[in-house]
């Protein structure tokens, strides 16, 4: 990602924060604890007038970088 990419999405992320701050908290304190091998990440999307869709993920030994990129944001 180049300084002016990594710039626009600090921006963006900030305005998220503003706008969903329960959300934003929620994930600060979960992803803070880290996400240890066995963890389920559950997402669900429910478009206007569309069915809603589900999927979830158990994290696994080999996600344990990116786990932890996640625990220091």
């Amino acid at each position: 990602m180049n300084p002016m990419e990594l710039m626009q999405f600090s921006r963006d992320l900030d305005d998220f924060q503003a706008n969903h701050p329960k959300v934003a908290k929620f994930l600060q304190i979960e992803f803070g604890k880290g996400l240890p091998e066995g963890t389920v990440l559950e997402l669900k999307i429910q478009r206007p007038g569309e069915e809603e869709k589900v999927t979830n993920l158990r994290v696994k030994p080999e996600d344990k970088g990116l786990a932890n990129r996640f625990k220091k944001g």
